[in-house]
């Protein structure tokens, strides 16, 4: 799979008559090779190590700014950005600390009642919802949990996303057998095959996805969702990550 291309204008659109190289610079090197190189690293963890930096600095001004929205995207959530900024400041400095909060209480505004909403869904099912699925968060649009339920004879776990939130298109490969298997724990949510209508997934829903088929599944709008999954074992088995599910497909279903 190809990796992830960032695409930046921002120095063109400010400097490109002033200091055109610059712009160049930024956009095309920076973002473009730099930022690019999600098969090193990902998003997630080079806005961690960029936002980290700039604080660090004392650099507080529409630049932190700018890279606070990208974390959000990128999956930092309100919880996280919390506890990153308070790490920060006992190793940076208070002040700069109280700076970056006054950013960053701004960017995550409207997540104040995601603590409770998570929390209330949790009560929903007896299956926890396990830590944030960053291995995996270039793969996810929105926020993910990952809690392993089983390593032994058949992989199983329950996988939690928020509301919107879906992984990619991607295929289960094997030469023989493979596949996965999902089990509707709680909330409702999506699965669809490539060129067939999108499947609701509600609690105790059993979805079979048979190897070789390209595939996503995830939240619907309005409500949180999880799912166990069981890995089918199968012969020279492996993942295939391809391209996001866009806005415009996600936003067809109700």
């Amino acid at each position: 799979m190809a990796q992830e291309k960032i695409v930046q204008t921002a120095g063109r659109n400010q400097l490109g008559e002033f200091a055109p190289k610059f712009a160049e610079l930024n956009d095309d090197v920076l973002f473009g090779e730099v930022w690019s190189r999600t098969d090193k690293l990902g998003l997630r963890d080079r806005s961690l190590v960029t936002i980290t930096s700039l604080i660090s600095q004392g650099i507080t001004d529409n630049s932190l700014g700018f890279h606070l929205q990208e974390a959000k995207k990128n999956g930092i959530t309100r919880t996280e950005i919390a506890e990153i900024i308070t790490h920060i400041g006992f190793y940076a400095g208070w002040p700069k600390a109280w700076a970056a909060f006054n950013l960053a209480k701004n960017v995550w505004a409207e997540d104040t009642t995601g603590g409770d909403a998570k929390a209330a869904f949790q009560r929903e099912m007896i299956f926890p919802i396990g830590e944030p699925n960053t291995a995996y968060a270039k793969y996810f649009t929105g926020n993910s949990y990952l809690a392993p339920v089983s390593r032994e004879q058949v992989n199983i776990s329950n996988v939690t996303f928020e509301p919107r939130c879906r992984n990619n298109w991607h295929i289960h490969k094997a030469t023989k057998g493979g596949g996965q298997m999902l089990i509707g724990v709680a909330g409702r949510g999506w699965y669809q095959e490539e060129g067939k209508p999108a499947v609701e997934i509600l609690p105790g829903t059993v979805i079979h996805i048979p190897a070789n088929v390209k595939h996503w599944h995830g939240a619907a709008a309005d409500s949180w969702f999880a799912h166990l999954a069981f890995e089918i074992s199968g012969e020279n088995a492996s993942n295939e990550w391809l391209e996001p599910v866009t806005d415009e497909e996600y936003d067809k279903l109700k």
